[in-house]
């Protein structure tokens, strides 16, 4: 069957990032967390993070605030406010490919993502874009989830899905969504599949025109 990468947006999380790391650790799968600058203000947040990189997972970069997308946004600052600070407060845990996923207010692809500066921003500074092909909207859907994520899974040759370690409950069910897609015939992989990085160290491998607002 089809591999399947996962990832995690919005930690790190106290109460369930740990539940995250243990559970992928007992199926050894690795994975790549996108975290946010503002959860990165305590140490014992670092700490959780750290102990992913630790761990074999993998850190990247979802924007410091999390709440207008970057393709909404008409302020020249917004890119180092919302990407260069996240970046700093990762520091060394991060992948030397200085990954960044934009933030899609639901999940949508599309010219919300990013705004001319913003991928003007990434490419100065040799960031690659991350995206997604497989969202079941776990942060909506706790207990209905796994269901979605295994049907979208089923449907692409290689799925990166986009799961969430934030306090929603959903993740209570990781580990039925690990164990039926294994049974499924899925594999599991840290990598991402090529359709779902349109940039890469600062040089866009694919068009991204439809992801970025005319203004």
């Amino acid at each position: 069957m089809n591999p399947i990468t996962l990832t995690f947006d919005n930690g790190p999380t106290k109460d369930v990032t740990p539940y995250v790391l243990d559970v992928l650790a007992r199926y050894d799968i690795r994975s790549t967390f996108f975290v946010l600058g503002r959860n990165l203000m305590d140490a014992p947040s670092r700490a959780l993070m750290q102990r992913a990189a630790d761990e074999g997972h993998w850190i990247g970069n979802h924007t410091y605030m999390h709440d207008v997308p970057l393709g909404l946004s008409t302020d020249p600052d917004a890119p180092e406010r919302e990407i260069g600070r996240t970046q700093a407060l990762i520091g060394d845990a991060a992948h030397p490919d200085r990954f960044f996923r934009p933030f899609g207010g639901g999940g949508e692809l599309g010219p919300l993502l990013l705004n001319p500066l913003a991928v003007d921003y990434l490419r100065r500074h040799r960031y690659s874009c991350v995206l997604w092909n497989s969202i079941p909207r776990d942060w909506d859907d706790p207990d209905g989830w796994v269901a979605t994520a295994l049907r979208q899974c089923a449907q692409e040759d290689w799925a990166l899905t986009v799961l969430h370690d934030i306090a929603s409950g959903a993740m209570r069910r990781l580990e039925t969504f690990i164990q039926k897609a294994l049974d499924a015939g899925h594999t599991f992989r840290q990598e991402f599949p090529r359709a779902c990085v349109p940039m890469l160290r600062g040089t866009p491998v694919r068009s991204m025109r439809a992801l970025i607002s005319p203004s």
